[in-house]
């Protein structure tokens, strides 16, 4: 397989909304999920967010890691072919 057919398949993402959370994304983006298990997916779905440590006590961005300029995947990665 050549490598631009590799690259056709484009993983699924959306760029959060002001003030989004994880459950805002789970309800709007994976609706048909309980909201748990929707949760729970985008956070390993998106490590590189998840793992990001949150702002202080107070401040602007406080306990929400999430940031508008972010990628957030809201499907698995896709399995290698």
């Amino acid at each position: 397989m050549t490598a631009a057919k590799e690259l056709s398949r484009v993983r699924r993402s959306v760029l959060p909304q002001a003030g989004d959370t994880w459950a805002s994304i789970a309800a709007r983006e994976l609706a048909e999920m309980d909201t748990d298990t929707a949760v729970s997916s985008l956070q390993s779905w998106n490590l590189h967010v998840f793992m990001r440590a949150v702002g202080a006590a107070g401040g602007v961005r406080g306990d929400n890691p999430i940031l508008p300029s972010d990628v957030i995947f809201v499907e698995p990665p896709l399995a290698k072919k």
